[in-house]
């Protein structure tokens, strides 16, 4: 597991020689806080607009996007946006938002145990 709080970009780095990747990043597309979003990001696009409150100069979206422009995304990729409330500096996760949080953890570990699984 790696955890980025710093530009999207430095995930290039991680994408280089991994067989899969499951990403999670807050979102705001008008939903209410605590919406699970779950897109297959090595099948389509990620659309921009969902993830476009990042306060770096690239969102995730953008960072995937490079690194399928780059060859360097696997191709199992699944993104989860977590639809958040408050995006100001220093707010608290609302309940709905923890909620959330909590639940996308526990479907990442099942997801990432199933495809690690061997027979």
């Amino acid at each position: 597991m790696l955890e980025e709080d710093g530009e999207p970009t430095a995930l290039l780095d991680a994408f280089e020689g991994a067989e899969a990747l499951w990403l999670v990043d807050a979102v705001s597309s008008g939903a209410a806080p605590g919406t699970v979003h779950r897109l297959d990001a090595g099948a389509q696009e990620l659309p921009a607009e969902l993830f476009r409150t990042s306060t770096h100069h690239l969102g995730l979206a953008e960072a995937v996007e490079l690194g399928r422009a780059l060859g360097q995304l696997p191709a199992h990729v699944v993104v989860f946006g977590i639809e958040g409330a408050n995006f100001d500096p220093g707010d608290s996760l609302t309940p709905a938002v923890e909620e959330a949080v909590a639940d996308v953890a526990k479907q990442v570990t099942e997801e990432v145990a199933a495809c690690t699984k061997r027979p």
